[in-house]
C-alpha cells in the first residue's frame, strides 16, 4: 500500500508521525536520498541506523496506518480549502527551507505564495495599547513598502500586526501552533478569515492538533525561519517572543526591538535583546538601513513618516486640564488617579472630571488594575 502513495501522500504520513521532530525527520530523508516513500518502505534496522531514532519512532513509521488517517486527512483538508506544501514545493517559503531543521510540510490556508520578503511582527499577549499603536503602525508601513508581515495570530502584539498590514492592502501571513483547521484564540476567527483572503495561514501541524507547551516553540522558529528580521515590540523577559528572538539569532536572521519603559514589565526583554546586541528600532527607516533597502527598489512609496503622534495632534483642542493630563502619558506611561493628580497639581475632584471627558473623548482608557493609559 505504501507504493501507492504519492510523495505529497509520503510527506504527509511523515508530518504526522507521533514523537518524531523536524530535526529527525530531516535526518530520514537525507539517508533516503530525499525520497519520503522510501522512508515509510524502509525496514527497522534500516530505519534505527539514522541518528535520533530507536525502536519507538521505527515502529511509529513501520505502523504508520495505525497512528494516521490519510484518507480522512485528505477529506478534511478538502472541506477545509487548505492544501499541503511539501518542502519541495516552489510555494513553500524559500528562506524556511534554508534552516536547520525546516517541517517537512506545511498546511496552507489562503493563495498567497510567499514572492515578498518577509518581516516577522512578534510581542507579548499581555501588552499596553503602546505596544499595540506601534505594531498595526510599523506593519502598516512596512505593508505599504511590500513586506510580508509575519505573526502568530496571538492576542496582543501578533494581532495587531496582523491588523496593520491589513489596514493599507497588505500582505500577511499567521503561523499557527495547532492545526490550520483549529481558530485560536477564537475570537481571532474573523481576523483568520481575513488573513486567508488577503495572504496566507500556516500551520505544520496536523488537522485537530491542539496547541500545547511544545508547538508553540515550533511555530516561533518557523515565524522568524521565513522572514529576513523580526521585530520584537513588548515582551517579558520570559515571553515567547524571547524564544522567536533566540531561534532567529540561530538562523542568522535580524533581530529589532523596540525600546519601552524601564519600569514596564512589558519593556523588560526588548531591553535585554538590545542590551544583547539586538538593533533598537525606532521607525521603519531602521529596518531599511539595516537590511540595504533604502537603496533598493520599494514596490510603493511609504506613507509620510515622522507624522505627529495622535497625542500632539489633538492637545491644541483641548481644555488647560485636560492638556496637563493628556501630556503626562506621553512615552506610554500608564498612570494612576493619584500619581496624574501629583505630577499636575490638580486635585481629586478636577482629576476625576478630567479624566471622566477624557475617557469619554476616547483619548485615554481605564485598566483593569484601575490605572489609565492613552489610546494609540
Amino acid at each position: 500500500m505504501t507504493a501507492d502513495l504519492t510523495e505529497r501522500q509520503a510527506f504527509m504520513v511523515l508530518n504526522a508521525l507521533p514523537n518524531i521532530g523536524p530535526i529527525t525527520l530531516n535526518r530520514l530523508l537525507e539517508q533516503f536520498a530525499q525520497d519520503p516513500s522510501a522512508v515509510l518502505r524502509a525496514g527497522a534496522r534500516q530505519l534505527e541506523a539514522v541518528k535520533g531514532v530507536g525502536p519507538a519512532i521505527s515502529g511509529s513509521i513501520l505502523n504508520w496506518r495505525e497512528h494516521f488517517d490519510l484518507e480522512k486527512e485528505e477529506e478534511r483538508l478538502g472541506r477545509t480549502s487548505a492544501t499541503f506544501l511539501t518542502v519541495r514545493d516552489d510555494d513553500y517559503p524559500g528562506l524556511l527551507r534554508e534552516i536547520h531543521d525546516p517541517p517537512i510540510g506545511l498546511y496552507r490556508k489562503g493563495g498567497y505564495r510567499f514572492e515578498q520578503r518577509g518581516i516577522a511582527i512578534v510581542g507579548s499577549r499581555r501588552t499596553t495599547l503602546y505596544g499595540q499603536a506601534v505594531a498595526k503602525r510599523l506593519a502598516a508601513e512596512l505593508g505599504r513598502l511590500g513586506f510580508c508581515i509575519v505573526s502568530g495570530l496571538a492576542r496582543g502584539i501578533d494581532t495587531a500586526a496582523h491588523e496593520g498590514a491589513l489596514s493599507v492592502g497588505g500582505r500577511t501571513a499567521a503561523v499557527l501552533g495547532c492545526g490550520i483547521d483549529i481558530v485560536y484564540p477564537p475570537e481571532n476567527l474573523d481576523l483568520y478569515r481575513r488573513i486567508a483572503e488577503a495572504g496566507a495561514v500556516l500551520s505544520e501541524f496536523p488537522l485537530g492538533r491542539r496547541a500545547d507547551r511544545q508547538t508553540f516553540p515550533m511555530r516561533n522558529r518557523i515565524v522568524s525561519g521565513m522572514c529576513e528580521a523580526i521585530v520584537v515590540v513588548e515582551t517579558e523577559v520570559n515571553g515567547g517572543a524571547m524564544i522567536t528572538a533566540r531561534f532567529a539569532g540561530e538562523q542568522g536572521r535580524q533581530i529589532f526591538a523596540v525600546p519601552g519603559r524601564i519600569d514596564q514589565a512589558t519593556s523588560q526583554g526588548c531591553h535585554q535583546l538590545i542590551r544583547d546586541g539586538a538593533t533598537l528600532l525606532t521607525g521603519v527607516d531602521d529596518i531599511l538601513q539595516e537590511l540595504d533597502y533604502l537603496k533598493g527598489i520599494p514596490p510603493r512609496p511609504i506613507a509620510q513618516t515622522g507624522q505627529p503622534s495622535v497625542l500632539e495632534g489633538i492637545l491644541s483642542q483641548l481644555g488647560e486640564e485636560e492638556r496637563q493630563v493628556l501630556e503626562c502619558f506621553r512615552g506610554g506611561a500608564i498612570l494612576s488617579a493619584d500619581a496624574l493628580g501629583a505630577a499636575t497639581g490638580l486635585g481629586a475632584p478636577e482629576m476625576a472630571s478630567t479624566l471622566m471627558l477624557l475617557e469619554l473623548k476616547r483619548l485615554v482608557t481605564r485598566r483593569a488594575d484601575g490605572a489609565f493609559e492613552a489610546r494609540g
